[in-house]
């Protein structure tokens, strides 16, 4: 493992190492029995590598890694792997997506770009799961994540526009529900930060209420909010009882950016203090609403 720390290294240009050296880690909140299991699985991922160094078992000896909060481990496990496997697209987009929990946002951005590069032209294949759902069925494939994510890097940093171009790709390849709304929840948000409103309400006007998710309910609670299917008051409610949960970061993060596109930034903030001070400081809602009182405080020096 020596030889792969220090490979990881001297794959990693030196304003991404600082970003990453410098960065808070929160590891996440595990019950015993979780992050035994989890455990469990790391020391099999590193077995499996050493005995196979090859790019799967790379690649999943990083998503251990995440699983359990060792987030720059899997950054610097992943740099060695695009060092040896410099073509592989999976490498750059599960490093983007460490580098997203980790708040390098200008380094994922990097990476999901490259990524797609390298995808282009290229068939799409389906992403197996870490932590399967109830069904055992994965809902996104390689393509969709990258896009995604890449829409994503460029929310948080502000940069709508390109945003948006990375989820209208991500539309592309979302073919099933869970995939398709959790694109059309950010694209429509999105449009809603850029001004676009009736863009945003076309984007969602023919999904379906009906849709069979497995995973991303939260995501299709808030689309079916921004079609008029479902009521604001009662998302709330879920929000505010949903205690320390991703569904309190993913529905609360909708609902206050819901408060800012309508310019009610009190109400917006009031909820982004909210999912801050709770536990679920990796999540994708937790780390929008922290960007956006950044912003605030920022604005206000």
């Amino acid at each position: 493992m020596k030889i792969l720390i220090l490979a990881a290294i001297f794959a990693m240009p030196v304003s991404t190492q600082v970003c990453v050296d410098n960065a808070k880690v929160v590891a996440p909140l595990l019950s015993e029995a979780s992050r035994k299991t989890y455990s469990t699985k790391l020391e099999a991922a590193q077995v499996n590598f050493l005995s196979k160094p090859g790019a799967d078992n790379l690649i999943w000896l990083a998503r251990r890694q995440g699983y359990l909060g060792q987030y720059k481990e899997a950054i610097m496990t992943l740099s060695a792997g695009i060092q040896r496997f410099p073509d592989d697209a999976r490498m750059y987009r599960h490093r983007g997506h460490r580098y997203i929990t980790l708040r390098c946002f200008d380094d994922a951005v990097r990476d999901l770009e490259k990524a797609a590069a390298l995808i282009k032209g290229k068939s799409d294949e389906v992403e197996p799961d870490g932590l399967p759902n109830a069904r055992n069925i994965p809902t996104s494939t390689l393509q969709s994540n990258i896009w995604y994510h890449l829409g994503l890097a460029y929310y948080l940093k502000g940069d709508f526009e390109r945003a948006l171009n990375a989820y209208n790709e991500a539309e592309k390849v979302s073919r099933n529900p869970d995939m398709l709304v959790a694109t059309k929840h950010w694209q429509y948000m999105t449009l809603r930060r850029l001004g676009r409103r009736d863009e945003a309400s076309a984007a969602v006007k023919n999904i379906s209420d009906d849709l069979d998710i497995i995973e991303n309910q939260d995501y299709s609670k808030l689309v079916k909010l921004y079609k008029g299917t479902a009521s604001g008051d009662a998302l709330l409610k879920e929000f505010e009882a949903s205690a320390d949960s991703v569904s309190k970061a993913s529905l609360g993060y909708g609902l206050g950016n819901r408060w800012l596109y309508h310019n009610r930034p009190t109400e917006a903030n009031e909820i982004f203090r909210k999912i801050v001070a709770g536990n679920q400081w990796a999540s994708f809602g937790y780390i929008a609403a922290e960007q956006e009182l950044a912003r605030v405080a920022t604005s206000q020096k």
